[in-house]
């Protein structure tokens, strides 16, 4: 009898534990589920919600992490979303599961501009899982992007270096003009100075002439004393040298 009490009570203990572990797998299922009808509806914060209270439930679940990350995806919270699938690459079952996270990881890093580590994820991806053909097609976008933002860079180096170009240029012709005009300057100066020689003897010249109008005025009241004097000049004989 007391064995059978035994068995009993073991039996029920056992019971009871299958019925609580089937009853918290149904609850992170149901929150699982009730996080994809969010999602589905586009309510992404009550899906992210659902989602974290599944991973409260069990840290180890792929699905609840997986899906966390496609919720802050929708909510633009790429570093978010990053981290999320990151720590569901952890649980993932198969290649299928980590090729799942490596293409959405690669999504997340094209839409936060960071395209260089998009296309390593895509290759993971598709070393994992190479008939993706979203994964191809997302891979070839993101190099496309990659190769036009180098052109526009090459451009804009390019520009830059057209502008250092013309910069050094400009100084060039501005030290050219300080030099033309500093020596329009000392041309100027010479020019100048001999424009003052110049008006030197023109004044020695007027004030001679002057002078001697004043001289000739004076001697208008001693006309006959000048007229004497002058044929004084004109009776004398000039000596010279002999000549023989």
């Amino acid at each position: 009898m007391k064995n059978f009490k035994f068995i009993f009570v073991l039996f029920m203990l056992i019971l009871f534990a299958v019925g609580s572990q089937e009853s918290f797998s149904q609850s992170l299922r149901g929150l699982v589920n009730e996080g994809v009808e969010n999602y589905n509806e586009g309510n992404f914060s009550d899906a992210e919600v659902n989602f974290k209270k599944g991973v409260e439930k069990s840290p180890e679940s792929f699905e609840a992490k997986f899906n966390l990350g496609d919720a802050f995806f929708k909510q633009e919270r790429y570093d978010e979303a990053i981290k999320s699938y990151n720590s569901a690459l952890a649980f993932a079952k198969n290649d299928l599961e980590k090729a799942r996270v490596h293409y959405n990881i690669g999504n997340s890093l094209l839409k936060a501009q960071k395209i260089k580590d998009s296309i390593e994820e895509y290759i993971k991806s598709l070393k994992l899982n190479p008939g993706d053909q979203e994964a191809k097609y997302n891979l070839s976008y993101a190099l496309e992007l990659l190769k036009n933002k180098d052109d526009q860079q090459q451009q804009k180096n390019d520009k830059d270096q057209n502008k250092d170009k013309n910069g050094d240029q400009n100084k060039d012709q501005d030290k050219k003009d300080q030099q033309k005009d500093q020596q329009n300057k000392q041309d100027q100066q010479k020019q100048d100075q001999q424009d003052k020689k110049q008006q030197q003897p023109q004044q020695r010249q007027k004030i001679s002439k002057e002078e001697a109008e004043r001289i000739l005025e004076a001697l208008k009241d001693n006309e006959k004393d000048l007229q004497k004097e002058l044929r004084k000049i004109k009776g004398k004989r000039v000596k010279t040298d002999k000549d023989w």
